[in-house]
């Protein structure tokens, strides 16, 4: 209960990026040409995947699937940081930072489990080639990519309907750049200890659990290429993990040192700067890793440009 003197809180102001008023153009654009980046080189990475047909196997359905997260996880924040940036009162309603929350972990949370498909993918396709097609079946590539959508819109709701139980009574003002979980519960006037177990038990299943298995997958996959060492061997293993392994380093080795590794000397500045590489960032430079650094997508995009440039000239 709360006393009769209390007001509830309609709207919560977000503080923004810690930047000096001279910077803030500056940031604003940079920060614009990031977003693009990162619709623009998602969104083509799942053109080229719908397109091409070369592309229709189980690691680049993941790879779409993916994409497709990047770009959702990255619009649940970018647009309205943006919007802040041009008004004098950076504001957001109640109800849409609870929606931003839950769209947020929705987002971060299937990239993780994602990412854990992936490096299974990778593990059948290095450790059983001659079974990959039986084992990697449509079906399990279809349930796999359907969990993980179960399972993250449940771990999402669970947070956002304990999040919207507590009463937030005083303080509005969140030090960050979006509706972060644990710095609205720094302003709850209720117990928050309900919320504070189901993080650390559910973060330990939803981020712990699905870095474990991916560093068990490749633990397999380099255990495999030693017993029959070869150039040819190392090359095609690289080949086939160097962009994967990349976007998992960026990934989860910000969000461990941001929530599972914290420091009593994190400053407000270094965290907002850590939350913005896994947020910002690293969906913005998946589409950059995957094309570069992957000879079927640089086949693919030859293939859609000659083929879109043959229609053309007839």
């Amino acid at each position: 209960m709360t006393g009769g003197n209390e007001t509830v809180i309609s709207e919560f102001l977000l503080l923004g990026l810690p930047t000096e008023p001279e910077q803030h153009d500056f940031f604003y654009a940079l920060f614009l040409v990031m977003y693009l980046t990162t619709v623009l080189g998602n969104l083509l990475i799942i053109a080229l995947i719908r397109l091409d047909s070369h592309l229709h196997t189980p690691m680049y359905l993941f790879l779409s699937n993916l994409s497709f997260s990047d770009l959702c996880f990255s619009s649940v924040t970018m647009p309205k940081l943006l919007q802040n940036m041009q008004r004098e009162v950076p504001s957001i309603p109640y109800a849409g930072c609870l929606a931003q929350m839950y769209f947020f972990l929705v987002f971060g949370d299937l990239e993780s489990f994602l990412l854990v498909a992936m490096a299974y993918d990778r593990y059948v396709a290095i450790c059983f080639p001659l079974h990959y097609t039986t084992i990697m079946s449509p079906k399990l590539c279809l349930f796999l990519v359907v969990l993980s959508w179960v399972l993250t819109t449940f771990h999402a709701l669970l947070h956002t309907l304990l999040m919207a139980g507590l009463w937030f009574c005083a303080d509005n003002v969140i030090p960050h750049f979006f509706c972060d979980m644990s710095a609205l519960l720094k302003l709850a006037c209720s117990d928050t200890r309900v919320n504070e177990l189901v993080i650390f038990v559910m973060g330990g299943l939803i981020l712990v659990l699905p870095f474990l298995l991916i560093i068990t997958s490749y633990a397999r996959i380099v255990s495999s290429i030693l017993k029959v060492p070869s150039a040819r061997g190392i090359r095609k293993a690289f080949s086939t993990c160097g962009s994967h392994l990349s976007v998992v380093s960026l990934f989860y080795g910000t969000i461990i040192g941001l929530y599972l590794c914290p420091s009593v000397n994190n400053s407000t500045v270094k965290e907002t700067v850590m939350a913005m590489m896994y947020t910002v960032v690293t969906p913005m430079l998946n589409p950059f890793i995957y094309s570069l650094r992957n000879r079927d997508m640089k086949g693919a995009l030859g293939r859609v440009f000659h083929k879109r440039k043959v229609i053309f000239s007839l």
